[in-house]
């Protein structure tokens, strides 16, 4: 015997909510960036460099900037070589505890954000507060140096 009707449903259906709810395709979105860069920072070993992505502010002065050495910091924190990673650049476990930490909201924001509608608002509110808090506390020495620079 075989059920003709609609199925008994548990729970949202998360194909309709991903669909209807940028916010939850933003996170997936900026999740999967965030995996890309520690993609891009696990593939390109600093031992053999050749990394794709140059500073174009070193090419174009001569002069090293905020972010100079910042692949291979990624690559060095991701072996667990901190102390190396800090001697190519001194903001890169900072930055990198930035992507790690946002990873985590973009992955645990949409699961609360789907099972606590009554807090979605607000979740948004927290989630876009910590996002630029973060971003601040992480990225001070990189604004500091655009200013200077200005």
């Amino acid at each position: 015997m075989t059920l003709s009707g609609p199925k008994n449903k548990k729970g949202p259906d998360f194909r309709a909510l991903f669909r209807s709810e940028p916010y939850i395709k933003v996170n997936l979105i900026l999740a999967g960036v965030i995996l890309l860069i520690f993609a891009y920072s696990g593939f390109f070993s600093p031992e053999k460099g050749g990394y794709p992505v140059v500073c174009i502010h070193e090419k174009l002065t001569g002069q090293p900037c905020a972010s100079c050495g910042l692949s291979y910091s990624f690559s060095l924190i991701l072996r667990g070589r901190i102390s190396e990673a800090y001697q190519w650049n001194i903001y890169g476990l900072r930055v990198f505890l930035f992507f790690a930490a946002q990873l985590a909201m973009r992955l645990v924001f949409p699961v609360i954000f789907i099972r606590n509608s009554a807090i979605r608002k607000q979740l948004i509110i927290y989630d876009s507060a910590a996002s630029v808090l973060l971003f601040l506390i992480c990225f001070l020495p990189f604004i500091g140096f655009i200013l200077k620079s200005l």
